[in-house]
């Protein structure tokens, strides 16, 4: 992805280049144990900074294409669920996958019901 100065450069305005860019929550709770009750993410790029043993967060409903990121700062692995009815590379749908400490995970929906994970190392 483009830096917002680089898309600037070619006449965007500065909320226009950040808007392309995407939205940070720099400080997430994971929470739950579930699906059904796991922390909503509602940015692009997502830092955990708080995740207690066997909490999660789900991905938000979005546009095929879209990308979310999460990067997991906090004291425990977390669990990274789908949205509702999705699924993340092979697992069944509504699963989710768990996220080391201190690695990151993009991904990308390419269908409406299926996510692609690129894991850090």
């Amino acid at each position: 992805m483009a830096m917002a100065k680089d898309i600037m450069l070619g006449g965007h305005s500065a909320g226009g280049a950040k808007a392309i860019n995407g939205t940070i929550a720099p400080a997430v709770s994971a929470a739950g144990t579930t699906i059904s009750d796991a922390t909503d993410l509602v940015a692009s790029i997502n830092v955990v900074t708080t995740a207690a043993a066997s909490s999660g967060v789900q991905l938000p409903s979005c546009e095929v294409g879209d990308e979310v990121e999460i990067v997991n700062l906090g004291a425990s692995a977390l669990t990274v669920y789908p949205d509702t009815s999705s699924q993340i590379n092979a697992l069944s749908a509504n699963t989710g996958f768990t996220l080391a400490t201190n690695t990151a995970v993009k991904l990308r929906r390419f269908t409406s019901t299926r996510w692609m994970g690129f894991l850090s190392a």
